[in-house]
């Protein structure tokens, strides 16, 4: 077993994330992932890491809710810090690029608090509430929900729809809205979800994840328009650490 492969399975054993090792080894995180992701108890180590970055990023979500006045500019400065350093962690995770991908498209950007998706595909609303549970460590019981309906529509059928497929419970959802245009019958079956949550704090680490989601897009790009297959992988290698596109590893 070559050496470095040996001291990065000591340094999981302990508890470190692959970026920590990556940090200290110099070993990719590509080449971590393929060394660590089957074993059993780096998997278990993989959520014991998960769970406290999310307890923590509940913590300081709850916590602002105290604070007003000149304090919040200080606050809202380590927020975008915050995020700086959980877009690395975070990255190679598919839940939470989904997430950020569809804020992105589909998001209300205008309000200044309001992190809101309306859509009428509900594979994309419930991957948006894992986003919101599982990354930013909001309880569900804190997502509101409503929807959006053509007179024509039954709303208890609506809803109960809405449940069964969103991962969230009849407490999350108000009244159902209905449209009043020149359209009265139904052009969707089921009517429009919307999954919104209420943080400024939460809205300036969007903001920030969302810009720097841009730039590794583009990064990427770059490098892939620009280089041979081989070249390609060896730069995937490379950058900032990250691995190639195809694998769905997670540190």
């Amino acid at each position: 077993m070559r050496k470095d492969r040996k001291e990065a399975l000591q340094l999981r054993s302990l508890g470190k994330s692959y970026s920590e090792i990556k940090k200290f080894l110099g070993v990719p995180k590509s080449t971590l992932s393929d060394w660590l992701r089957k074993i059993h108890w780096s998997k278990r180590i993989k959520h014991i890491l998960a769970e406290k970055a999310k307890e923590k990023n509940t913590i300081r979500l709850r916590n602002l809710n105290k604070i007003r006045g000149k304090h919040l500019a200080r606050l809202y400065r380590e927020a975008r810090n915050e995020a700086k350093k959980e877009f690395e962690y975070f990255k190679l995770y598919p839940i939470f690029i989904s997430g950020l991908t569809i804020y992105w498209g589909e998001g209300d950007k205008l309000s200044r608090y309001i992190i809101k998706v309306a859509n009428t595909d509900p594979r994309m609303i419930r991957v948006f509430v894992k986003f919101l549970h599982e990354i930013c460590g909001i309880p569900k019981k804190a997502i509101r929900a409503y929807i959006l309906l053509y007179p024509d529509l039954d709303p208890n059928k609506c809803k109960d729809f809405w449940i069964r497929k969103s991962g969230l419970s009849t407490k999350n959802f108000n009244k159902c809205v209905v449209i009043q245009g020149r359209h009265k019958t139904k052009r969707i079956p089921y009517g429009v979800c919307y999954v919104s949550f209420g943080s400024t704090y939460l809205k300036e680490k969007m903001r920030v994840w969302l810009t720097l989601l841009s730039k590794e897009l583009i990064k990427r790009i770059l490098i892939c328009g620009s280089s041979s297959v081989v070249e390609r992988f060896v730069a995937n290698e490379k950058v900032a650490g990250s691995i190639p596109v195809s694998r769905s590893a997670l540190p």
